[in-house]
Order: C-alpha cells, then structure tokens, then sequence
C-alpha cells in the first residue's frame, strides 16, 4: 500500500509538535509526559490569550489556535480534536469567520476519517470546500479537495477521487501551488498504482520529481522516494527501490519524521521479502513495528503485519506468522479495508496449507478467491468511470480553450480597428512632422555612434582587466613555485645541497609541478573564453570513462590525504557533449572536493537519469560554505580562492571556468553545501544523441 499524502495549512508545525513526542519516547520511553509536554506549549498560548484585556473568545487568533490544537490531538486524543473542533466551528460561525469555519469542518471530516465513517467524513470535507470558496481562499480549497479525494478513494469511489484531484490539480496550476501539485500528482499516481495501471502511474511520478525539485524540500522528496519505492518493489525492479528507499531513510532520520521513517522501514522489508531475505525483512520491520506503537495507523499496521506473517512463513516459524496474519485480518475487518482482507487471506491460506490444515486453508482460499473476483470486477468498472472521468475533463477543459480562443477573435477585430484608426492618424501626423524625423534621425545616428564607442571603450576595458588578472595570477600562483624550484636548481648547481637532499625535496617539487600544470590548464582555457569565447564541440561522450581517468589522475592525491574516491555512476553514462571541457568541469570539481577535504574523508561522484539529462554529482564530507560564499561562488567578478585543509593553492577561476563551459554544453551547476558537514556540486550535461530512449 502506499502512503496518502495531506495538505494541512499548519501540516509543519504539527509534523514538529510529533516529531518530538516520538523523540523524547524514543529516549525515555515515556510518551505521555512528552506528548503533554509539546501540546502544553499551544495550551499556554490559549491561556495567555484569555489573560489579555479586552479578550474575546471570537478573536480570529484565539480561533486558529483552537484549530490547531485540536490537529495537534488528532493521533493521540480523538476525542479532544472532536470537542475542540466543534468549538472552534461554533465560535467562528458566531464571528463570521469563514477560515476558521473551513478549518474546524475539516478537522471534524479527520475525526471521522479516522474513525472509518466515509460518508461522515465527506459530508464535512464537502462544508469546508463550500466555506473556503466562498472567501476565495486557495489554501483551504485545495486542502478540501484533497481531503475530499483522499475519502473517496478509501471508499473505493475512484471516479470521484480523480474528479476532485483532478480540480485540485488544475487550482494549484493556476495559483503556482507547487507543494500541493506535487502531493496531489502523487495521490493520482496512487490510484492508478491501485488498478496495476503502473505506466501511468509513473508518468505522474516524472512530473512529481521535477516539482519536488523546483521545492527543494528534503522531507518532501523523501515522501515522494519512499513511495517510488514501493511502486518499484511492487514490480520487481529492487534495485531502484533500494536506492530510492535509503535515500528517503536518510532524509526522515535526519529530520526525524518518525512516522514517514516507519512507513520507510515497512517497504525496506518489503524489498527485503521480494528478495526472500526474511531475517533481513524482519529486521526492518521490527524497527517499523517499534515506531508503530506510538503512532494511530492502522492501514500501515496492515501491510507491516502482513509482510512480518510472509517472513515468518519464510523462516518455517508457522506460529508467529498466524499472530501477525490474524492481527492483519482483523484490522482489515475492522476498517473495512477488501485489499488488505484479500492479502490476509492469501498469506493465511499458504500458512494453513503449510501446516497441512487443508480445511483451515480451503476455507481462506475460497475468501481469497471471492474477494479477487470483486476486486476484478470492480478494478474493469473503477478503470472505465477513471478514464471517462479524465476524458471529460479533457473536454471541459478543451471546451474552455475554444471558447477563450473566440473571446480572443472578437477582441482582435477591435484591436485591428483600432490600429486601423492609428494608421490613418499616422499617415496624418506624417506630413506634419517628416522634418522633426529628419533631425532624429540624425539624433538617432549620432547616438549610435556614442553607443558604438561606450561599447568599443567597454571591451578594451574587459581585455585590460583580463589581461591584468592573468598577470596577477602567473604572478602569485605560477611565479612563487617556479621560484623555488629555479633557487633549489641553483643550490644542487653551487653544491649548497646534495643529491640526497635534492632528492628529498621532489615529492614537494612533484606537487608543485602538478599546480603549476593544473593551474596553466584552467588559465588557458579561461584566457581562451575570455578573449575569444569557447568553441564547444559536442560528441558522444562515456562520462564514466572520463572520471575513471581523473580519479586514478587524482588518486595520488586523495591517497596523500587518506580520502576515499568513490564511483557511483550508472552504467552506460553517455552524454553529448565536449569531452576536452566536461574533462575540465570534472577534474576541477573533484580537485575542489579534496582540496576542502580533511584527511580520512570521502568523496563521491554519482549520476541520475532524468528524462534527456544525465545529473552528475561531486559530494565530499568537508568543511562546507556558508550561503554568503556560495551566492559568490559562480560569479565572474568574484575571485573566490581560499586555502585547503592542508593550505593547498587555488586560481579562484575553477568554478566561474566549470560554470561557462557546463552552459556551453546546455548544462546548468549548482551547489549544496552546509558548515563543517560538506557540499555537494552538481552539473547537468544532455544524453547522447545516439543512444537516447524516451522511458515510460
């Protein structure tokens, strides 16, 4: 099963307020003080708020802060988020306050979500969607949509599921949006992931990473990860499931979003069962049962306890697979939940057959096999009410189009009138003013001129101002070095030093040579760009080859630091490109990652396939930037040169010379970076020409 995602205008203070009551559990052990503990903290605004002179109970904050608080209740004290919210309704509906209306309709709605009361629920989503329209409020309208879809598709009405994300989807287009386009993409992806519609449903996941990019929200990547993940495990491709699920783990440990991290540790072990792994399975979903005790999620607790059953059927351990299945079962029930009652059946049949309790297991087949027949037949009819739903939608939509295109034509014909009206005015003023056209024209000239020479007068100065810093970089970088070796040649020549000595000095004089060459490399290149500007020529290019020849190029290097040099890029990496300047790009990117680096550190170049780009990215566990050094990063004008970990030189002209010649090649490069915990670059660069295959 995959995991809903909602859209609460307050969904980030109360992700915290959870955070840290799993937190401080997980530490102590002692949930209920902490839970207290962090909603005190709205409880002591409220009463903050009553203290105040003049306090009214239908003061819009004191309404908000209700609604809030009863969100904050929602998975610990349900009735509290009942009394709260009904609270706040009748408060808001006494002051005419139509957000704080929506809001507390909306937070009933949940109550009786929750609860498995569908029909409860949809009435009061349907309130809130009405009383946040008629305030134009964008916020609440999408939240009540989604809500709204999200009732209905655990009803199993899946047409009109996709009617209101359907809605929701073109609103969030139209007020920009982007967070709740992306849940609400995802939540669609969901319900054709639901009819084994897979092609489709990871066409919206396409759309939803170039959301979540252009977000550029950890935690909202994640979310998203962890249900690809799942969709990849669901059709046997583990590899990627894998790589999306631990990237996802990392970002929830890291932000400690405890019950995404719970959900995460379920679909490790489903991959781990895919794989027939059972003890490895059942360790990630021990970790993902030990966050569910303190969370009130029962259709999670379905698929977690189904998938532990799989695993102890796989160990033989017969006894604590029928625990976890009949626990499955009954929550299944409970809820009301057929996909889940199916597989329950399913994995207690294989059980009872196991056991050579053929009547046990008869009984559960025969279940089984009912509740995929009405699945079946209700997947044919759910699939024609989602692809008549979308059709008239389209048609709307078109319908739309064509009547704005005829309001377009009745005001072009005013327009031509108009402009009609104008030329004859023209033709007029013409004869009247053919001697003041004269004397501008002559104005007009001479201001060419004067822009001619500014221009002229602006590149002479850029060719002295490159000309100065090439001599002041040959100056500072090149003539230091050279120096030193000259004066150590004329000491070996007069005998002040001998052979063995001499002999001692090359590791350095080796390392400055390598500067020196590294150095002269990016000088020319840049000097080329700037006087004559870069000629790019593109072929089909093996990046892997090319950072496989600046890694062992810089092997030396990172092995005199103890830094480790790791490859991760995907097979089969061709780009089309210039390979003498993405060269250039990478090995200044990887010299950049060791030269900020500290001993017994790590460096990493890794690849992503998105659509027809490859994403290549250079991470290192280094010492970071600050924001105000990576806004000078790229910049031209800046000289931003700074000393390694262990005092290594710099031109300061790497990245500005990275950045033109990945724009050269139809690229962009940014950066990551935090303070002593490292930065990550990446560049993007096209796919062959030759070998590129639009996916589905």
């Amino acid at each position: 099963m995959h995991r809903q995602k909602t859209l609460k205008e307050n969904s980030l203070l109360l992700r915290r307020i959870k955070e840290f009551i799993l937190v401080v559990f997980l530490l102590f052990g002692v949930l209920g003080t902490a839970q207290n503990n962090s909603i005190d903290s709205l409880e002591d605004k409220l009463s903050e708020l009553k203290l105040k002179p003049n306090f009214s109970k239908t003061d819009t904050i004191y309404i908000n802060l209700l609604n809030n608080l009863a969100s904050a209740q929602r998975f610990y004290k349900s009735d509290s988020l009942l009394l709260l919210a009904n609270q706040a309704l009748k408060l808001s509906k006494e002051s005419n306050f139509k957000s704080g209306e929506s809001n507390a309709l909306l937070g009933l709605g949940d109550y009786y979500s929750d609860k498995g009361q569908h029909n409860k629920a949809i009435e009061y989503f349907q309130k809130a969607l009405k009383t946040s329209q008629l305030t134009v409020n964008n916020t609440l309208t999408l939240e009540a949509q989604n809500s709204l879809a999200v009732e209905y598709s655990y009803k199993g009405d899946y047409t009109n599921s996709l009617k209101y994300y359907l809605a929701g989807i073109d609103l969030a287009k139209e007020t920009n949006s982007e967070i709740q386009l992306s849940a609400m993409s995802e939540n669609v992806a969901h319900l054709y992931i639901n009819q084994k519609d897979y092609d489709q449903a990871l066409e919206f996941y396409e759309d939803v990473l170039e959301i979540n990019e252009r977000i550029g929200d950890d935690v909202v990547s994640a979310e998203s990860m962890s249900n690809i993940a799942s969709l990849y495990a669901d059709i046997n491709k583990l590899d990627y499931a894998m790589f999306n699920i631990n990237s996802s783990i990392r970002a929830f440990e890291e932000f400690k979003v405890m019950d995404w991290l719970a959900y995460a540790y379920e679909i490790k072990g489903k991959i781990y069962l895919k794989e027939k792994k059972y003890k490895w399975a059942l360790h990630w979903y021990n970790q993902s049962e030990m966050l569910h005790q303190n969370l009130d999620d029962p259709r999670g607790k379905i698929d977690l306890f189904n998938g532990m059953a799989e695993a102890y059927l796989g160990l033989e351990n017969d006894t604590l697979s029928e625990k976890y299945a009949l626990e499955a079962n009954a929550i299944s029930h409970k809820i009301k939940f057929m996909e889940g009652k199916k597989k329950c059946a399913l994995t207690l049949y294989k059980l009872h057959k196991n056991k050579s309790n053929f009547e046990e297991a008869l009984k559960y087949h025969e279940i089984y096999q009912t509740l995929l027949d009405t699945l079946s037949r209700n997947e044919n009819k759910i699939s024609l009410n989602m692809l008549k739903t979308k059709m008239e939608h389209d048609r709307q939509k078109m319908e739309l189009i064509e009547k704005n295109k005829k309001e377009l034509a009745s005001q072009k014909t005013y327009v031509y009138l108009s402009l009609a009206i104008l030329v004859i005015f023209l033709a007029v003023t013409l004869l009247m003013r053919r001697g003041e056209k004269i004397q501008k024209s002559l104005y007009q000239e001479l201001q060419n001129k004067t822009k001619d020479l500014e221009k002229r007068e602006l590149e002479l100065r850029k060719i002295n101002e490159t000309k100065d810093r090439l001599f002041s970089i040959i100056g500072h970088d090149l003539r230091g070095p050279i120096g030193a070796f000259q004066s150590l040649l004329k000491y070996l020549k007069d005998g002040d030093i001998g052979q063995a000595e001499f002999m001692g000095f090359v590791p350095k004089l080796r390392h400055d040579i390598d500067h020196i060459s590294f150095t002269l490399n990016n000088l020319l290149s840049w000097g080329q760009s700037q006087m004559n500007g870069l000629i790019t020529k593109p072929t089909s290019v093996d990046l892997q080859t090319i950072v496989n020849e600046n890694l062992h190029l810089l092997s030396e290097t990172a092995d005199n630091k103890s830094i480790r040099l790791i490859s991760h890029l995907n097979p089969n990496t061709t780009a089309w490109t210039d390979a003498n300047q993405i060269d250039i790009v990478i090995r200044n990117l990887i010299s950049n990652a060791l030269k900020f680096t500290p001993e017994n550190g790590m460096v990493t170049i890794s690849s992503i396939e998105k659509n027809d780009q490859w994403q290549i990215s250079i991470r290192d566990t280094g010492v970071g930037m600050s924001q105000e050094v990576i806004n000078k990063l790229f910049n031209k004008s800046s000289n931003v040169t700074t000393y390694g970990t262990n005092n290594e030189k710099g031109t300061g002209l790497g990245l500005s010379l990275c950045k033109e010649m990945v724009e050269e090649n139809n690229g962009k490069i940014w950066v990551n970076s935090k303070e002593r915990k490292g930065s990550t670059f990446h560049f993007t660069v096209p796919k062959s020409k030759t070998t590129y295959k639009k996916t589905a």
